[in-house]
């Protein structure tokens, strides 16, 4: 059975994840239109991979960290320790926005950027297989992906703690120079 926060939460998370989405691909568009260039298509790329394993480690730690000793930095008034609180009360939130929205975003683009560097080196070298660079590609992609978000929540776990310390602080200076809160609430479990 739905219910209307709930319905209002989903729409509005997909409502944020289509305009990062469509951001994040026109930006990548125009970068690599603009460049066409074969190598730094390739890096624009890995980055892009590189940031959805990221994301996925930070929403891993988020799940994984544990509540107690963040609130005791929090006692003693240490930076970055409230917000780490904040993170970890709200880890069912961070997660879905870090490893889903984020993910999924990645995902996507890379396979966007993965096909236009096809295109490229196929108009560019016209002896080479479509299909089979087509396939080579996406094996690429999706291997880069799945082997490093398993290494990163690996990673996340074990230290997730430590991550979260960092996103924390990372988030305090955040508030501190824009004076914008992402989390409005105290975050006490």
């Amino acid at each position: 059975m739905f219910n209307k926060t709930n319905l209002i939460a989903g729409l509005l998370v997909g409502f944020i994840t289509f305009s990062i989405a469509l951001l994040m691909s026109l930006g990548s568009e125009a970068l690599v239109r603009a460049v066409n260039n074969v190598f730094i298509a390739i890096i624009l790329l890995l980055f892009v991979i590189f940031l959805g394993i990221f994301f996925d480690v930070l929403g891993t730690a988020a799940t994984a960290a544990q509540l107690a000793p963040f609130n005791a930095r929090a006692a003693k008034k240490i930076f970055g320790a409230s917000q780490s609180v904040k993170i970890k009360s709200n880890a069912h939130i961070v997660a879905n926005y870090f490893n889903d929205v984020i993910g999924d975003i990645s995902g996507t683009l890379s396979g966007a950027i993965g096909a236009g560097i096809v295109v490229s080196l196929v108009n560019q070298f016209s002896v080479i297989d479509t299909v089979l660079l087509s396939g080579v590609m996406t094996s690429l992609i999706a291997s880069l992906t799945v082997g490093g978000k398993a290494i990163g929540k690996n990673y996340a776990i074990i230290n997730a703690n430590n991550i979260i310390i960092n996103l924390g602080v990372v988030l305090a200076y955040w508030e501190k120079y824009t004076r914008i809160e992402l989390f409005k609430n105290k975050g006490r479990a």
